[in-house]
């Protein structure tokens, strides 16, 4: 199989070796894959296709063919750039086309420069070289270094990783370290060369840089490769051969150089010390089966040269070999001991030990490499010095020169400068030592400076310390030894044993009481010189200094790291440590000492520190102050003489830096800020005015200092803005002239804003700092020793700018015009602006570029020509590929952010989203939108960043019990990435170039992000401790917790930053202890302590609780956000997309999947349902979207049939989930509301595309019509089969769960609230509608529902019918809303309204869906009785047949069910006509009379002389006039019942005699006639909406248009749609309009039949027949028109229809001759 490609195999070893959490089944599955299918491309490790003849000419000739693609043609300038590219690179011709063809696919090469466009191929032609060794790099290093991975993943890792060492992989790697140095095309390139290349983030970067990189890591694959498989003789070789050639090479100020020299040095010592160690172990040494090896190779390493970089170098070598050596040797050979010992003689002769002290580990080069492999070599140099110090041979030279050096030193050495003083750097002091034993004991100090935990446990060690301690007799090994102890205790443990060493009992001459002595001594002599009235005080020994500088740092270590109980026995007499401070003849760095010390003292007690500052202003110098712009006129041996006068001329400031430092400390432990910091007023005089003002002119010996004392300064200021607060008042008296200006007056905070916000002293030294740039301060970061020094006070200058903002603004108003706010003085400097956002590019140090993003967020929101400012300084792009690139790295990075308001990714992202909301003031702030979009645009296009869209989401959250605050900062990040990269999308731009990188796989990819969202929050609730349940103070306790007031009013919780209600553990302590001090009388102590853990129990719980309700809160909101994603993008821009449908099925799909998973919480459940409802209804729409694909503008029926619906497997599916969603154990109402609408929506969707209405005889006319023959009638019934198989699997689903579905309907039906109980009747509706065995019928029935529906409907009719007047007319009770909304019976208020029209709706779908059946259940139930007890159907004896027309007219009285429940009750007493056995109980109920005379009212309207097709409201008169002749058609039924089933005959008309109520013949007729002009008008009707059908795609747009509007579906359409959308949505209406008459037309001939069967009957009866002659006149008229109707007009066959016709016509005739 083909190797993966570089940046896939990458995100693959990253994605499983750097995750936050251990790698997924699959994960390690895809690994070991990838490793596998990588291993070719390893064992070739950068090595590909050189320059071919054939090629080269294929290329030429402008035409190649690549692997898997078809032609490629080349111009002039690809020929040009693909044969550069070759040339320069040693790359085949058809490689570098491939380059190119995969740069124009990453950056679009058109329209670029040919050089642009080479370097670009170039870059992407390293970034595949470095993707490649990245991954070698990873896999070796989780191989060789335990960094908690799973100990079999590592060991299937590494067998697929030694086969490639024996094939070669490492000489391949020796190789490219090698050669890639050369000046040729396969390395750094010809001296004529293109030097630069462009990277990915189009940064120009030269060419050798890359190469040295590439170099470095090999070099560290090399190192590594040591400790999986050792090196063979000839590699070994090899690699020295390569290490004296690249130090040869190296510079100290070329730190890569350096760099790539260590991984080759240690790759040798790694190699020598595994094999002796594994050989101590009983293995074999690779070295001792090749004598002839162990031979030359130390002739290799005994020769000398004269370059004394190689030399030392090499004389690392040596030690590395002797130790070999030494732990391999053969006892028995006294040649190997002969060579041993001539090698150590050259290492001490040479004193390796100070090379590798000053030329490796002190370099910044080595500080600066990567962290693992650091670790790696400082732990090869400890096993090294380990095994060195313990061998017995290495221990007799040491004892030797340790004798050397006690002997060759004098006791006190040559006077030395005093600032090279070992207690400020740890430095020997004097010039570098060449004595080895000096050098060796500063050599393992330096290694546990590195790393202290190497010193646990180490025995070997502290018998070396306990040795090297001994019978010390000079100045410079006891301070060499000294200065070891101090590193020995830098932990808790060593701090202890360093402790117990000096107590005197180990050394005679070494400890504690020698240090004190002699503080006390020199303290006692300078006094008497003082009291004897010397001019000039003795001077004081320099070996004497440095040995006390060397016991204080000794013992600021102890104190610092001693066991916080345990040290305050150590010292009980600090004092003398004092007493040495006003001296003047006292080295500086001996005070910089003695106050670094007493600074360890502060915070080892609170009534130490009040010690400290006593003794301080005892003996400490003073400093004198006069108000800030005023000096001293006498001058006084104080801190300011010192550090002008003494520290100034030697260029040394180490009594300053301590002093300050020190001060420092202890300002930071007082908690009495109530002076606002006056009395610390003349030390920040001294500080502004005397130290920092100067500090930038001053002269420095050494650089270090000049930013220690630059640090001291900044943390002071830092202090001052930070730890004070001020008021008004505090701020006008800062500017009242008028008063006196005292030192105690002044406020250090209020100058120091003075300051800034005039552009002074502080504020100037400051921003020169700033202005350095991040390309110096990076430089100097990685080449100079005080580069971490600088880079931590940029972070300081930039903390203080930030706090300064924070203040500046309230004293802007009174201060003007002398001081103006922070943006307004850097403004008037472009190049501050500039300064101090280019720092988001600096990676070094997280926290400098967390506060230059919040620069940016503030000075955003400040300067209204901030972008134009970074234009103008023509660094706009700049700054925008700097942040996209600091927010790609952060998602590299898994590190755990305890503060997400601190987190980089989240402060650029927050950033981003506050420009955008800005765009409301367009005037202002479009540029600042326009950066924020150009931000986005970048992220999108870069390549590595488009990866990360895909993954960042999606990858696996940290696990809760390891890293919740993690788990929480993803959370909330992916949430925010989610909203910036959809923001675009969701403006008004969304259709813009720049926009459209956010579609495609976009929301699909928000299908992978609902995966990171389902899983289970932890559970809050909280187990009392026994005890607490015993004293029975749970109450309490919970009483506590149910109080929801925050802290500040007496309660425990408060509100976090994102509105998370949170405990406050130190408020709910207090109160704990409250309780606790309340029970202690009760107790005794076991019981005492018992408490207090439960107390402690307690407060671990409400940590817990905060963490789980900050997580569960995270969830939810980011959840909040993808549904708002979802919702958006749905709703707005699914015309956008193709295969929506599809799309919208797998967003509800996973949805409903999620919401009835178990680990949803109600409030989830809740946002995903309505989710889910926007997608079904986007589905319901999909109808109105016309099918694409089409060539041509015209639309067939054919496109309605056939339009995206579904299938049915998918549908089922979704209901099934949708049920198991609704049945879910955690529930509410509220939910359950919205999961209820979702499911009737859902049985909304799958009905016919078309109205159901519509009948399959119009869509066959149509297509017959079309000519498209059989196929289609087929594709119709096709269509029309799916929908029953579609309505029959939807039964069998909800039939399977219908026991609980029908319980949890019906309990919210009878208990829920009245929103609730409406919407679950409408559900029961539903389940009756789609019910095809009268199974559902039966639940209900069993549980009595239909009772109490019927009970709840006639209880409200009942109060209804009481604010009706009794004779109300037909017409106002069909209009009775007015009164409904007038009345104070509205205090019910709609609700209950809705749920009584529900109630009707479920009754009405009884006796409709089951015919006679249903209607016998409900008569059975005493429907009819209990109508009629409400006297709803009250009406006059002479209906005001006028009003009911104009009723009919308008919109049918307003009988739709949500307006009236007049029409309901009607059409459930005619649903019971059609029974024979009805008719006694509807005399019973008094309903006859009511009903013939709404008949008497209804029959006489002229439903002919209607116009439905010109009204203003067609569509719903259209649905209004259908439910009136279904009225209709329920009154005439019922009269064909009494004429048919009980014999009754009717009056020919009414008479003096008779009632004027009663039916007439006269009153059949005249219906006969109605319903005779209606067919004539509705076949009319019909027939010219199926030809406006026939003829749409010949009407114009405007024609169209009109359509639309007629059928109100103006919403539908955009004025963007072309015409063949508009036509299509047309069609649908027109053929639902078609439908609707074709209905009307069936029920028309029902009614018609039904009239003339009553004729017939009466025509028949001899009784009757011979009073019908004056009758007959009247009616053969309407019968020779319904003759004349037409088949093709009404559509169907009327041979039938037209027989009866006919008979009663001949009948007629016959009772008119008579």
């Amino acid at each position: 199989m083909a190797p993966p490609p570089p940046r896939e195999l990458l995100a693959v070893i990253e994605a499983a070796l750097l995750g936050p959490a251990p790698p997924s089944p699959a994960q390690r599955v895809e690994l070991l894959h990838a490793v596998r299918d990588a291993a070719p491309a390893f064992r070739a490790l950068l090595s590909y296709p050189g320059p071919k003849a054939s090629d080269r000419t294929q290329v030429e000739s402008k035409e190649v063919r690549l692997p898997d693609m078809p032609p490629i043609t080349l111009d002039d300038t690809d020929v040009q750039t693909a044969l550069k590219l070759s040339d320069e690179l040693n790359l085949n011709e058809i490689e570098c086309v491939r380059l190119l063809v995969d740069a124009n696919r990453e950056w679009v090469l058109y329209g670029r420069e040919p050089l642009e466009i080479y370097r670009l191929a170039a870059g992407l032609w390293y970034m595949e070289r470095r993707d490649l060794i990245t991954s070698l790099y990873i896999l070796l290093r989780s191989v060789a270094l335990d960094q908690g991975l799973d100990a079999d993943l590592m060991s299937e890792i590494e067998e697929q990783v030694q086969p490639l060492f024996n094939d070669g992989l490492r000489q391949r790697i020796i190789t490219l370290v090698k050669e890639l140095n050369w000046e040729e095309p396969a390395g750094i390139g010809l001296p004529n060369s293109e030097r630069y290349v462009l990277d990915f983030r189009g940064a120009l970067v030269e060419r050798r840089a890359i190469v040295s990189r590439e170099r470095l890591s090999l070099s560290h694959c090399l190192a590594l490769s040591a400790l999986i498989k050792l090196m063979s003789p000839k590699e070994v070789k090899d690699v020295f051969s390569i290490l004296k050639d690249c130090a040869a090479e190296a510079n100290q100020n070329t730190s890569v150089e350096l760099q790539i020299t260590y991984g080759v040095l240690f790759s040798l010592v790694a190699t020598f010390i595994s094999d002796a160690l594994s050989t101590s172990h009983g293995k074999a040494s690779v070295s001792s089966s090749d004598s002839s090896f162990r031979h030359e190779f130390h002739e290799l390493v005994m020769r000398t040269g004269n370059n004394m970089t190689v030399e030392g170098f090499v004389g690392i070598v040596r030690l590395a070999w002797s130790v070999h050596l030494m732990l391999t040797q053969d006892q028995s050979n006294s040649r190997e001991m002969s060579d041993i010992w001539s090698c150590l003689e050259i290492i001490c002769r040479q004193n390796s030990f100070e090379f590798w002290r000053e030329r490796v580990l002190k370099t910044a080069a080595y500080q600066n490499d990567d962290e693992d492999i650091v670790y790696m070599y400082t732990g090869y140099t400890h096993k090294l010095m380990m095994c060195f110090i313990s061998h017995p041979t290495s221990r007799d030279k040491i004892k030797e020169i340790k004798e050397k050096a006690m002997t060759a030193l004098s006791p006190y050495g040559p006077p030395r400068d005093h600032r090279e003083d070992p207690g400020r750097n740890g430095q020997q002091i004097g010039q570098p030592t060449t004595e080895p034993f000096v050098s060796l004991l500063e050599l393992v100090r330096e290694i546990y400076q590195k790393e202290p935990d190497l010193v646990h446990g180490n025995e070997e060690l502290w018998t070396f310390v306990t040795y090297a301690g001994e019978d010390h007799t000079n100045t410079q090994t006891l301070v060499a030894f000294l200065g070891l102890l101090s590193i020995l205790a830098s932990t808790e443990v060593g701090a202890a044993k360093v402790y117990e060493l000096l107590q005197g009992k180990i050394f005679r001459s070494v400890g504690w009481s020698t240090l004190f002595d002699c503080l006390s001594i020199y303290e006692e002599k300078f006094k008497k010189s003082i009291q004897s009235s010397a001019s000039i005080l003795p001077d004081f020994p320099e070996g004497d200094a440095q040995a006390l500088v060397a016991y204080l740092a000794v013992l600021q270590k102890v104190v610092e790291n001693g066991n916080p109980t345990e040290r305050r026995k150590w010292f009980p007499d600090i004092e003398p440590l004092f007493k040495l401070l006003s001296y003047e003849n006292v080295p500086p760095y001996l005070k910089g000492a003695l106050r670094n010390s007493i600074a360890a003292f502060i915070k080892v007690s609170p009534l130490l520190k009040d010690t400290i500052w006593n003794y301080l202003e005892q003996y400490d110098l003073p400093v004198v102050t006069a108000p800030l712009g005023h000096h001293t006129a006498t001058q006084i041996y104080d801190m300011r003489f010192e550090l002008n006068e003494v520290e100034a001329r030697r260029e040394s400031y180490p009594s300053t830096i301590s002093f300050l430092r020190l001060i420092n400390a202890l300002i930071a432990e007082e908690r009495n800020i109530s002076d606002k910091g006056r009395r610390f007023m003349g030390i920040f005089k001294f500080v502004y005015e005397d130290v920092f003002g100067p500090f930038p002119q001053r002269a420095y010996a050494d650089p270090q200092e000049k930013w220690e004392l630059a640090l001291a300064c900044l943390e002071h200021f830092r202090m001052v803005l930070s730890m004070y607060g001020i008021n008004d008042d505090d701020i006008y008296a800062s500017v009242n002239t008028s008063a006196p200006s005292s030192i105690e007056r002044q406020l250090p905070l209020l100058e120091l804003l003075k300051d800034f916000m005039s552009g002074k002293v502080a504020f100037r030294n400051i921003m020169n700092i700033i202005l350095v740039g991040v390309d110096s301060i990076i430089t100097e970061r990685t080449t100079q020793t005080y580069g971490i020094l600088l880079e931590k006070t940029v972070q300081l200058s930039l903390e203080i700018f930030i706090l300064v903002m924070e203040r500046d603004l309230a004293l802007a108003d009174v201060f003007r015009p002398l001081y103006q706010p922070l943006d307004v003085i850097l403004a008037q400097n472009h190049r501050q602006i500039v300064a101090l956002l280019e720092f988001v590019r600096y990676d070094y140090l997280p926290q400098i570029q967390q506060c230059s993003i919040k620069i940016m967020g503030i000075l955003s929101s400040r300067i209204v020509g901030l972008v134009q400012l970074l234009l103008k300084a023509d660094v706009g792009k700049t700054v925008i590929e700097d942040y996209a690139a600091c927010l790609e790295f952060r998602f590299d990075d898994f590190q755990v952010v305890e503060d997400t308001k601190d987190d980089v990714g989240v402060l650029i992202l927050q950033v981003i989203l506050d420009n955008l909301e800005k765009v409301t003031k367009p005037d202002v702030n479009a540029l600042l939108h326009e950066f924020s979009f150009q931000l986005l645009y970048e992220l999108c296009l870069d390549p590595e960043y488009k990866e990360h869209v895909g993954t960042i989401g999606v990858a696996p959250l940290p696990k809760r019990n390891s890293n919740q605050s993690l788990r929480i900062s993803m959370l909330h990040e992916i949430n925010t990435l989610d909203q910036i990269n959809w923001s675009p999308a969701h403006s008004s731009n969304a259709l813009s170039p720049e926009a459209m990188p956010y579609w495609g796989t976009g929301l699909r990819r928000v299908l992978d992000l609902l995966g990171v969202l389902q899983f289970r929050c932890p559970d809050t609730s909280m187990k009392y401790p026994q005890l607490l349940s015993n004293l029975g103070v749970e109450s309490k306790i919970e009483e506590i917790l149910r109080n929801s007031a925050t802290s500040e009013f007496g309660g425990v919780y408060y509100y976090s930053e994102r509105g998370d209600r949170l405990i406050d553990l130190d408020a709910f302590h207090e109160k704990l202890l409250q309780i606790l001090q309340e029970l202690n009388s009760q107790l005794n102590e076991s019981e005492k302590a018992e408490l207090k853990e439960s107390v402690h129990h307690l407060l671990k719980w409400a940590w817990r609780y905060n963490k789980n309700l900050e997580e569960q809160a995270a969830q939810l909101h980011m959840l909040t956000g993808w549904s708002q994603i979802v919702e958006v993008a749905v709703s707005r821009r699914m015309s956008l997309l193709e295969d929506r449908s599809q799309l919208l099925f797998e967003l509800l799909d996973a949805s409903l999947s999620a919401t009835m998973s178990p680990d949803c919480s109600v409030k989830m459940a809740y946002v995903l349902t309505n989710v889910s409802l926007t997608c079904m209804a986007k589905l319901r729409d999909e109808r109105f979207i016309c099918p694409a694909g089409a060539d041509s503008d015209a639309v067939t029926c054919l496109d309605i049939i056939s339009s995206k619906q579904l299938p049915n497997a998918s549908c089922n599916s979704l209901l099934f989930k949708l049920v198991m969603a609704i049945l879910r154990n955690e529930s509410s109402e509220t939910l359950r509301r919205r999961q209820y609408a979702l499911l009737l929506s859902y049985f909304q969707y799958c009905r016919s595309i078309l109205d159901s209405d519509v009948p399959p005889s119009v869509l066959r006319f149509l297509l017959l019509e079309e000519q498209e023959g059989d196929d289609d009638d087929f594709t119709l019934q096709k269509v029309l089969k799916e929908h029953n198989e579609l309505a029959n699997a939807n039964f069998s689903i909800i039939r399977k769960e219908a026991q609980a579905i029908v319980d949890l309907v019906t309990r919210d039906a009878v208990h829920g609230s009245e929103a609730g109980k409406a919407i679950s009747f409408y559900v029961l509706d539903a389940l009756i509608s789609i019910d095809h065995e009268k199974y559902f019928l039966n639940q209900l029935q069993s549980r009595g529902i239909l009772r109490s529906c019927l009970s709840d409907v006639t209880h409200f009719l009942l109060k209804l019918s009481m604010m009706l007047k009794s004779h109300q007319c037909f017409a106002t009770i069909l209009g009775f809303m007015v009164v409904f909304q007038d009345s104070s019976f509205a205090s019910e208020s709609s609700q209950r309204f809705c749920t009584v029209d529900a109630q009707f709706s479920l009754l009405l779908r009884i006796s409709h869906h089951y015919g006679k059946h249903g209607s016998q259940i409900l008569l059975s139930m005493g429907a009819l009785q209990n109508l009629s007890s409400c006297n709803l159907m009250g009406v006059q004896k002479k209906g005001n047949s006028r009003a009911i027309s104009n009723i009919v007219k308008e919109r049918a009285g307003e009988i739709d069910k949500k307006r009236s429940l007049v029409a309901p009750v009607l059409r459930i007493v005619t649903s019971f006509t059609s029974l024979v056995d009805s008719a006694d109980f509807l005399e019973e109920c008094s309903y006859i009379q009511d009903l013939f005379s709404l008949m008497h009212s209804l029959f006489s309207l002229d439903f002919g002389s209607l116009n439905i097709m010109q009204s203003p409201n067609m569509i719903e008169n259209q649905k209004s006039e259908l439910i009136a002749f279904g009225l209709c058609f329920s009154l005439i039924s019922y009269l064909y019942v009494l004429a048919t089933k009980k014999n009754m005959r009717f009056q020919v008309s009414y008479g003096h005699n008779t009632d004027p109520q009663q039916p007439t013949l006269q009153m059949v007729s005249d219906l006969l006639n109605s319903i005779t002009l209606a067919l004539e008008r509705v076949g009319e009707e019909k027939y010219m909406l199926l030809n406006k059908v026939r003829d749409l795609n010949e009407l114009s747009r405007k024609e169209v248009d009109e359509i639309i509007k007629v059928c109100m579906k103006q919403d539908c359409i955009s004025p963007n749609d072309n015409i063949r959308k508009r036509r299509y949505i047309a069609m649908i209406d027109l053929c639902c309009m078609a439908g609707n008459r074709d209905q009307l037309i069936t029920l028309l001939l029902q009614i018609a039949e039904c009239a003339i069967t009553i004729l017939l009957v009466h025509f028949q009866d001899e009784a009757c027949a011979k009073d019908l002659s004056p009758f007959s006149d009247e009616l053969l008229p309407v019968l020779e028109r319904l003759e004349h109707l037409k088949e093709d007009k009404v559509g169907r066959s009327l041979k039938l229809f037209h027989r009866s016709v006919t008979t009663l016509k001949e009948m007629t005739i016959r009772s008119m001759t008579l």
